[in-house]
């Protein structure tokens, strides 16, 4: 079985107290049957802890969050107290995995990093080179690539070399996309997406507020979005979306509408930076980052979400 995964993934390190966002807030932790059993054998401390932050009546058992939804193992200095006392393999399988995402196909398993998490977000949006996948581990195991899952990444390598196509400009090459898959966003105004995505579970406020800001403002064209340095930030963004989002087919069948999922989700995002650059002057990649985080944790987190948008693009 081979480890597959963007070149910049060896590079990501958790940012822990520095995060703005921490992914120990607000967010529902499950605890898995093995950590459990192993938080069940700890003693001193934090054994009184683990057995009152723990709701074990639950299904799935999770951690309580205290005020302001604060895992409860969380302090003061944004640390995890987990890990200062027992180490880092003390972490239950959510926390270990976070911001990672997989993909599992039939000879490999391929490994990327959420946008939800700015660190993440950073390392991604913020580089100049073309994302390629490397080989992270290849165990010389005799799985073979059954064909459908070939079909899969052959179709993704082809929409992702136009993404990467820096002789065209960054529309261009995701009009490229969506003809190849034959669905067109034109059906519909942003401001009726805008009205779609307000229609979705939401999380934060200021998430909702974008929203409203998109749908309400007649959006201009903003030059300061034009640049060598967004287009490839785009192209990132873009790419993102091809490589977490198309092995999904597999299991629907939705190659067309997984490949329209990843241009509107781009747009969505370059239209808020519109908005964002009308409302403030001007904007930054640090805005960008931010709002890829907020798109990424109310809607790539959210199977009922994604799905909505998924049938919404047919019926434009």
């Amino acid at each position: 079985m081979k480890l597959i995964a963007p070149d910049y993934y060896k590079d990501f390190k958790c940012i822990a107290g520095a995060c703005r966002h921490s992914c120990c807030i607000g967010w529902e932790i499950d605890v898995d049957p093995d950590t459990l059993a192993y938080y069940h054998t700890v003693e001193g401390p934090l054994a009184e802890r683990l057995q009152k932050g723990i709701d074990e009546s639950a299904d799935p058992p999770h951690f309580i969050l205290g005020a302001y939804e604060r895992c409860p193992f969380l302090n003061r200095e944004g640390l995890c107290d987990l890990i200062l006392g027992l180490g880092e393999g003390s972490l239950c399988q959510i926390c270990r995995d976070h911001p990672r995402f997989r993909s599992f196909l039939s000879d490999r398993t391929e490994i990327g990093l959420g946008l939800c998490c700015e660190a993440a977000g950073e390392l991604i949006l913020k580089r100049s080179e073309r994302t390629v996948l490397v080989e992270l581990e290849d165990d010389d195991g005799d799985q073979l690539l059954h064909e459908a899952d070939r079909s899969m990444l052959d179709w993704r390598r082809e929409l992702t070399e136009m993404a990467q196509d820096r002789s065209r400009s960054i529309e261009d090459r995701a009009e490229d996309i969506l003809e190849t898959a034959q669905i067109s966003l034109e059906g519909r105004s942003l401001a009726e997406w805008a009205e779609i995505y307000l229609e979705l579970e939401r999380l934060e406020g200021s998430w909702t507020d974008r929203l409203c800001e998109l749908r309400d403002i007649d959006l201009q064209d903003a030059s300061e979005l034009d640049t060598p340095e967004w287009e490839i930030a785009f192209e990132q963004l873009l790419v993102y979306f091809l490589y977490r989002h198309l092995p999904g087919a597999l299991d629907d069948g939705d190659y067309e509408g997984r490949a329209a999922f990843a241009v509107l989700s781009y747009r969505i995002i370059r239209a808020l930076c519109r908005v964002h650059a009308v409302l403030h002057g001007s904007i930054t990649l640090d805005d960008l980052v931010e709002i890829a985080r907020q798109y990424s944790a109310e809607v790539e987190y959210s199977d009922e979400n994604c799905g909505i948008l998924l049938d919404a693009l047919f019926e434009a």
